[in-house]
């Protein structure tokens, strides 16, 4: 256990700090002694006050070593008591900063008049107002409506009518027309956009030394409309087309460019092998499919192209990775990207296009989810999802115009839509690097382009940490982290927002067919590391017992999560599954509502805050990337003729953070095989059929015929995991 902070003395900073000189330490020292005394005399929780103090001092500085950080703040912490203190906290809002922030400056305006007397300010009415807008959606939105850079071709009747039953999540906006990639392109007045606005911002790997790229608005909408004319001479209004390459800006332009000219979007993820790529199409029915020829990642090319012919006989885009000429020979039916845009040379205004208006409802995107079967889930976005994420951005990440927000994505997971939309809707500027985000000159890109909104993965900021990658660059520009799709570690986390003087790290934490996040932090609530303070705004939930009883909302507990089913932006349809059985069926009810599934187990500590615990299904999340056991044991079982069974399970380490993959292992009578052996086998089977991005970490073989993904009573016979952290679900099969 670390030593109390009282008892941190100057000879200790400076052995943490590395080349800490006496005088900094002295300073330090100081800080902490007369934090001390301040919070003794304040009556308040030492260790949240005297962080606070510290923090709000600015004595600890992105250039001092990770160990100095770790010293003050673990000691800080030493015998917190959790149990009844809740979580740690390290970031605290001021009330100043807080009238300043988008949620902030609304609450303010129509604080008083929605809540009356009850309204105090941002900070000590946040969970009040954000209640509110759970039993009062309509009056939400219609607030919100006005914030985004959302213009409708024919004005919506209403904002919500739940008359329909059929409908349990609501029928939004009923009535509107729209094009949502044309609100995206167009300038408006609030928020404040103009055709010489910076739309995107982004460099090339391998650059590093040269001037960021820019593109205006009005640069971005002509160059989407090139496109939508060359779409428009080529396919029919409603075609599926798909996208597989890096999130680039010409992929961007295409993006727009497909939901402009009132065709669907494919999303499929640059890194998925042929035979996922191949599932993904036929599941769409994409008409084609654009790509690039190959992927540069650390100076090296990996081919794409190649995979998509293996997976695709219907027509490719093929975009270069660098230059103008693809670097490989295309099949006759393909187009390089420099001839499908010459096909539209002719055209007399080649930079306008008069936009596909289309109701809301309509189908822009159709994104894929792990399902429990094995078979990817065909979630369709309407133009109600763009809407959603949008405004979760713009009230819990705080963006609007001014900032630069960058995250390292792809079109083909949620975050890359998300990430779009954004930027585009809010009047924020996107940041995009042309390369591998785990190395240093991704970090420089992020100092360059002067990013204010930086998110992230798990997983990549324990690599920038563990590689110090990012040693001697400045990113205090940036005003608050995000983070999503696997768990957070403590450590890890407190090296990233150590990085801009401690400024927050938002979690968040939702689904493709949600088109956000459920639960995330606020800038209007302290945070705690790994940790979501509150439910996003109009979002109601429950956590179940095992009986499927709700816990009492202030009861600290662990259970199954129940959302409330009115939930603008949700979906109301898959393309390939039931989406009454996926999402509803054996749900219980609250308050005379169905409730919706979602699968996540969640903590609710003591003061409310939230901690994602594992799955209540059999899908888990490796690397950021939401998949199925079901997947990968159809992999696995078929990887070594010496294999009759495989269990995958998700492991959450010891010290919290990204899940690691273990693999579970029956081998048939009379067969012996190497551990060491069968894991590279599964590895090369995963990457090959499914992702290489997913890696497996443990591998236990068995010779139980009697499998169980919720491993609790091996794992703890052979010491292999905590029993706690397993985050499936038992699922037994016998033979």
């Amino acid at each position: 256990m670390a030593n109390r902070i009282d008892e941190v003395g100057i000879e200790d900073l400076c052995r943490a700090g590395g080349g800490l000189s006496m005088e900094e330490a002295k300073e330090i020292h100081q800080v902490i002694k007369e934090a001390i005394s301040k919070a003794k005399a304040s009556g308040k929780l030492l260790g949240r006050e005297v962080w606070r103090e510290v923090v709000g001092r600015r004595v600890l500085k992105p250039c001092h070593p990770h160990s100095l950080h770790q010293l003050v703040y673990y000691s800080v912490y030493a015998h917190w008591d959790a149990s009844t203190n809740g979580p740690p906290l390290y970031w605290f809002p001021s009330l100043y900063e807080s009238k300043l922030t988008n949620l902030g400056r609304t609450m303010e305006t129509h604080g008083p008049k929605l809540l009356g007397t009850s309204y105090n300010d941002p900070i000590a009415s946040f969970n009040l107002f954000r209640y509110f807008t759970v039993q009062h959606p309509e009056v939400y939105w219609s607030i919100i409506l006005k914030e985004l850079s959302v213009t409708f071709h024919e004005s919506p009747k209403g904002i919500l009518d739940n008359t329909d039953i059929s409908r349990p999540g609501g029928t939004w906006l009923p009535g509107s027309v729209l094009n949502i990639a044309e609100c995206c392109l167009l300038p408006s007045t609030h928020p404040r956009k103009e055709d010489n606005s910076c739309a995107i911002v982004w460099r090339d790997e391998g650059k590093d030394d040269s001037n960021v790229n820019r593109m205006t608005l009005k640069q971005l909408r002509e160059q989407v409309m090139l496109v939508a004319n060359a779409l428009d001479s080529t396919f029919q209004k409603g075609d599926a087309i798909a996208i597989d390459m890096p999130m680039t800006v010409n992929a961007v332009i295409i993006y727009l460019a497909i939901v402009l000219a009132g065709f669907v979007v494919v999303s499929i993820a640059d890194s998925f092998a042929a035979k996922e790529i191949a599932t993904r199409l036929q599941i769409s029915k994409a008409k084609a499919i654009f790509t690039q020829d190959f992927i540069l990642r650390g100076g090296r090319k990996f081919p794409l192209y190649s995979r998509v012919v293996e997976a695709s006989p219907y027509k490719a885009i093929v975009l270069p990775v660098y230059g103008n000429d693809v670097g490989i020979q295309l099949r006759e039916q393909d187009l390089s990207w420099k001839d499908f845009l010459a096909h539209d040379n002719q055209h007399p205004r080649s930079n306008h296009f008069t936009p596909s208006y289309r109701p809301i409802d309509s189908t822009i995107n159709i994104l894929f989810s792990s399902g429990t079967t094995g078979e990817p889930k065909a979630i369709p976005w309407t133009q109600l999802s763009p809407i959603r994420c949008s405004s979760d951005a713009w009230a819990h990440l705080n963006v609007g115009v001014g900032d630069v927000y960058c995250w390292p994505t792809n079109l083909g997971w949620v975050m890359g839509p998300i990430l779009l939309f954004s930027c585009f809707l809010t009047g924020a500027t996107l940041a995009l690097y042309h390369g591998s985000p785990l190395d240093c000159g991704f970090g420089k890109f992020v100092q360059d382009a002067g990013v204010t909104v930086l998110g992230t993965v798990p997983s990549l900021v324990k690599t920038w940490k563990n590689t110090k990658c990012m040693e001697g660059l400045d990113w205090t520009k940036i005003k608050c982290f995000g983070s999503t799709g696997e768990a957070s570690n403590v450590d890890d986390d407190l090296w990233l927002s150590s990085k801009s003087y401690y400024k927050p790290v938002i979690e968040c934490c939702g689904g493709t067919e949600l088109a956000s996040s459920y639960i995330q932090g606020s800038p209007l609530q302290p945070q705690a590391f790994g940790a979501f303070s509150t439910a996003s705004m109009t979002t109601g939930l429950v956590i179940l017992d095992e009986h499927g009883v709700p816990y009492p909302d202030d009861k600290a507990c662990v259970g199954e999560v129940g959302l409330f089913p009115l939930y603008l932006g949700a979906t109301d349809r898959l393309l390939n599954a039931d989406h009454e059985e996926v999402y509803f069926k054996g749900m219980p009810t609250y308050n005379g509502m169905r409730l919706r599934r979602h699968g996540d187990i969640l903590m609710r500590t003591v003061g409310g805050y939230l901690v994602v615990q594992g799955r209540a299904d059999d899908t888990m999340n490796l690397g950021g990337i939401k998949t199925s056991s079901v997947e990968i044991e159809r992999v696995c079982d078929r990887a070594d003729e010496s294999v009759l069974e495989t269990a995958a399970v998700s492991v959450a380490p010891p010290d919290g953070g990204p899940e690691l993959l273990m693999i579970f292992v029956v081998l048939k009578k009379g067969f012996y095989q190497q551990p060491e052996k069968l894991k590279t086998k599964f590895s090369k089977a995963i990457q090959t059929n499914l992702n290489p991005l997913f890696k497996v970490w443990l591998l236990h073989v068995s010779i139980s015929f009697l499998m169980s993904r919720h491993v609790v009573s091996t794992a703890k016979h052979h010491h292999l995991i905590n029993p706690n952290s397993c985050s499936q679900r038992s699922k037994q099969r016998s033979h």
